[in-house]
């Protein structure tokens, strides 16, 4: 039976590697960029987009699919893949952010049993696991790490995440020690519970080090997941995309850690091209990030240095600006989506003024065309980074990138 990961190569000058992981829909080249189909759908996009875009694996979020339509009938439905008509990887993060982000005071939507809600508390958290209340309807859900597992299995991810405690930015040492503490014996649990019930299938598992912005507490999460039978080691925790320079910080305390064998995934990076690079440089196999897709949605597309793309600009333009309302020139020429290209490869392109104005009138076709091109950019500017890697040019190629 293959190996699930394969390091193929590590850059001379920086820790940035190349690799390979082989799932059951499929091989994964890294590193990668994953674009996120949180309910099972990349926002605006189909699968032949993504395809198109030359997406590797999609993923999507056990807490939301849990509450809609819930694991049983996707597994009903052949698995994630087959549900969403997608015949690649996908993986799922096991919730534990989002459960640990809801708020304290529930939202009303307008219907009586939100109503109800206003000012309960939708998380209460246990050694045991998790209670909360759906944001949809008030109804109520356990998550423990045995369930956490149980659901991802159902859902028939290729790769899934340990149940794991996030913590904020912001959070004091005494919060992000509990945390972390709970993350590890939770982590266990999962590993336990998968190794006992599911090694048969064809699935991997994740383990998170968690530790908030603490040193010691990073490195006794990273030491305590690793001694755990865990095919992947994901760096979890808010500071992690959310605040580069803390990121940066973080894997500097735990890279000389991390096995060289297993690949390794920052969950929420890829705001900007930049971050790609960031994180590269610093030995990561896997990362993903909703903002392509929501920065396109609001008229944000991302260009190249050969467009003027830069960090100061963070590499992309606003649409919506008036400079573009007489603009026939593509998004970026660098770009060989099908709205900078043409969807024949023909050079048809659609031209900054078209675009312009379907924002502008509030058309439906932009939010699509716009996201098209931001998956793609960002796929595009990974397959260059795999390519420099193998032939020892990352940092030149960092450099033209003002990265």
């Amino acid at each position: 039976m293959p190996t699930f990961f394969e390091l193929k190569y590590q850059s001379k000058k920086t820790n940035a590697r190349i690799g390979i992981m082989r799932t059951a829909h499929g091989d994964v080249e890294t590193p990668i960029f994953m674009p996120v189909g949180t309910q099972a759908t990349v926002k605006t996009l189909d699968t032949r987009d993504l395809k198109e875009a030359n997406a590797q694996i999609i993923l999507g979020n056990a807490y939301h699919l849990h509450l809609r339509p819930g694991e049983d009938l996707i597994q009903e439905m052949g698995g994630l893949a087959r549900f969403m008509n997608w015949d690649g990887p996908t993986l799922t993060d096991s919730g534990g952010f989002q459960v640990f982000s809801l708020d304290k005071i529930f939202k009303t939507r307008g219907n009586e049993s939100n109503k109800k809600m206003v000012g309960k508390p939708l998380v209460k958290i246990t050694e045991d696991g998790v209670i909360f209340r759906s944001y949809l309807d008030g109804s109520q859900h356990i998550f423990t790490p045995e369930s956490a597992i149980k659901i991802q299995h159902k859902i028939g991810a290729d790769i899934f995440m340990a149940f794991d405690q996030c913590t904020k930015d912001e959070a004091s040492k005494k919060e992000s020690a509990e945390a972390m503490e709970r993350t590890r014996k939770w982590a266990k649990r999962c590993a336990e519970e998968h190794q006992a019930k599911f090694h048969h299938a064809k699935q991997h598992l994740f383990g998170i080090i968690q530790g908030g912005r603490f040193k010691d507490l990073r490195i006794k999460s990273a030491q305590a997941i690793i001694a755990l039978p865990f095919d992947g080691i994901a760096i979890g925790g808010e500071s992690i995309g959310f605040n580069m320079l803390a990121t940066k910080k973080i894997m500097d305390w735990i890279a000389p850690l991390l096995p060289k064998d297993k690949p390794r995934y920052t969950m929420g990076v890829g705001f900007a091209p930049s971050d790609l690079f960031s994180v590269t440089a610093m030995g990561i196999d896997m990362f993903d990030c909703v903002a392509p897709t929501r920065l396109a949605r609001n008229g944000a597309l991302y260009i190249s240095p050969l467009a003027n793309g830069n960090p100061k600009n963070k590499y992309r333009l606003n649409i919506n600006n008036a400079e573009f309302q007489r603009d026939a020139k593509p998004i970026d020429p660098w770009c060989d989506c099908p709205v900078c290209k043409g969807f024949l490869r023909d050079g048809k392109f659609f031209s900054r003024a078209y675009l312009h104005h379907l924002f502008k009138v509030k058309e439906l076709l932009p939010l699509r065309l716009a996201s098209i091109h931001n998956v793609r950019f960002m796929l595009k500017v990974m397959e260059e980074i795999r390519d420099a890697i193998a032939n020892d040019r990352f940092e030149q190629l960092r450099k033209e990138w003002r990265a």
